[in-house]
């Protein structure tokens, strides 16, 4: 059977706009797209092999019905599109990411591994930063910022430290950032320019790991304790909003209709309404303020829920613990290698206390302002979800796990009675599953991670990420991760826990529309919704899962204007 061409709303064609006797009145559409395979992604979603189109006019979609009832609809400034047999879907939504970090990457170096970059080793590593100052004609004294390094897929399995960055220079502050986002490492001039010497302690929530037998820093500093050193991240940024355009440009590129900025600053907030006023962005962007900073949510005049043109404060963001990639994140058992430093007991320490997280969750929740909570490691998603059941019931809160890598099943089973969301990153089973399995976890907590096949069993509301820039925000590759769970090494980890197409489709589409509390105008194709799509070559639905990777975007839609079209520029 060809499950792929899904038709929704046909019966709601005839409430909304009559039988098909009367569609000599039916509205000229501003655009009208004809497909073989329409995919609505809707709870009502029935098979039908029947051509289709959508008419839209304005930012919404007007009518759905079969080909032949569409003629009626096209005038004079009718934009039509035939598809043909590429598969039509609701756009993708980016459930968590980073949008002004994704924009700063493309300003920065890029000191991934491959596929994403071409570091493999710390002399590599060394001379993409020469090079990087070299392109940049960075002149001594400036900040040179490298992102995305990854001590597990180094030869040297270490992270660079700062002898490795003095060999590249000692007339620039260098700073690293580790691809969790968890960690950096710096020179000895960055390290300086963020006052940390001998003598710094160890903040709360924070390590600077240090020479042997030694209270020197040996450049490395694990989540607070990066703090003073990455508050110059964008520093070598000279012109912001070129980031942003840049950074639309890839989401489009993706299927991306709706971006999420999960970790937003004062400045990042005005960062995004600057280029949304500027002309730069023709994407929802959806923004979630720091919220465990005193006074960051306090001090500022955010409108939850309101959109001002195209950017939406829609929550706030929590921050519990770190990375299992990078051993940070918080755990109930010890890590199965322990990091430099540690004993075999180590299991990573959590960001916050619970008291403190006690009165986040409650002051947030009384006051109806949702809340994504990072929370990576199993202990902290204990303190999270200990932090909700003492709230007095709220409905409807939708609070939202962000990434959930190690959660059990009995997490899993409380999450669903108190009306909680897990959001997987999903894509760890391919970048990190190997490291994993060989190094963080061990064998059987590691093919565990990122339960989605316990979540749907449970008949959970999920979604899934890619905590772009951490990984780009590939949307066919995070699909192809999920339903396939293969490791670089092209093992896979954890076969139980792989689920359908359709599954983790609806975790980019309608889930993740419900999870922003989005789902009246996004997440499915249906009268009255957002006219936000995503075109691919074929339909996602009828080949198997291993072939998601080779499937392309060929065009996005925003409100019903054409953002990215595979075959020629449109920006």
């Amino acid at each position: 059977m060809k499950n792929a061409t899904l038709i929704s709303l046909c019966v709601l064609q005839f409430v909304l706009v009559g039988p098909l006797c009367a569609e000599s009145q039916a509205p000229e559409a501003d655009l009208l797209l004809f497909s073989d395979s329409v995919i609505p992604m809707s709870e009502d979603s029935f098979v039908d092999s029947a051509p289709m189109a959508i008419a839209v006019n304005g930012e919404r979609i007007s009518w759905i019905g079969p080909e032949k009832a569409a003629a009626v609809r096209i005038g004079e400034t009718t934009k039509v599109v035939e598809l043909g047999s590429r598969s039509l879907l609701p756009g993708f939504i980016d459930a968590h990411g980073h949008a002004s970090y994704t924009a700063a990457a493309t300003q920065l170096a890029n000191l991934a591994s491959p596929p994403v970059g071409p570091v493999t080793d710390i002399s590599s590593l060394q001379e993409e930063l020469r090079r990087h100052i070299d392109e940049k004609n960075l002149m001594p004294g400036e900040w040179v910022v490298g992102l995305g390094y990854d001590d597990s897929l180094l030869d040297e399995k270490r992270h660079p430290e700062r002898d490795d960055l003095d060999a590249v220079s000692t007339d620039h502050p260098i700073l690293l950032v580790h691809v969790s986002g968890h960690l950096v490492s710096a020179n000895s001039r960055g390290l300086a320019r963020g006052g940390i010497n001998s003598e710094s302690k160890n903040p709360s929530g924070g390590i600077i790991r240090r020479r042997p037998g030694t209270d020197e820093p040996n450049g490395v500093l694990e989540e607070s304790a990066a703090y003073p050193v990455r508050r110059f991240m964008n520093e070598p940024i000279k012109d912001p909003l070129v980031g942003v355009r840049e950074a639309m440009r890839v989401y489009a590129k993706n299927g991306i209709t709706t971006v999420q900025d999960g970790a937003a600053s004062p400045a990042v907030v005005e960062l995004l309404n600057a280029a949304d006023r500027a002309g730069l962005v023709d994407l929802d962007v959806l923004v979630y303020p720091m919220g465990q900073i005193d006074g960051m949510i306090a001090h500022q005049d955010y409108r939850f829920g309101e959109y001002q043109n195209r950017v939406r404060v829609n929550g706030v963001k929590l921050m519990l613990d770190g990375s299992p990639q990078g051993k940070t994140a918080y755990m109930s058992k010890a890590y199965f290698k322990p990091p430099d430093g540690q004993d075999s007991s180590y299991r990573g320490y959590p960001a916050i206390p619970q008291t403190r997280v006690d009165e986040l969750i409650s002051f947030y929740l009384a006051n109806q302002i949702p809340v994504l909570a990072h929370a990576n490691g199993d202990a902290a998603a204990d303190m999270l979800i200990n932090a909700v059941r003492k709230v007095d019931p709220v409905s409807d809160h939708r609070t939202v796990m962000i990434h959930a890598q190690t959660i059990r099943e009995d997490q899993l089973t409380l999450m669903k009675e108190l009306g909680m969301i897990p959001s997987y990153f999903a894509a760890h089973s391919f970048f990190w599953g190997d490291w994993h399995r060989d190094s963080v976890f061990g064998l059987e907590r590691a093919s565990r991670i990122s339960p989605t096949a316990s979540t749907v069993q449970r008949n959970m509301v999920f979604t899934i990420h890619n905590d772009a820039p951490i990984v780009p925000p590939n949307m066919l590759r995070l699909l192809w991760a999920t339903t396939n769970r293969i490791t670089r090494s092209g093992k896979v980890l954890g076969a139980g826990q792989r689920i359908s197409n359709y599954d983790a489709l609806l975790a980019v589409t309608r889930y993740a529309a419900y999870q922003h509390f989005e789902e009246r105008d996004k997440g499915t194709l249906e009268v009255g919704k957002l006219a936000d799509f995503v075109v691919l070559d074929k339909d996602p639905l009828s080949v198997p899962s291993a072939e998601l990777l080779d499937l392309k975007v060929e065009m996005t839609f925003s409100r019903g204007k054409l953002v990215f079209d595979r075959e020629r520029t449109v920006r």
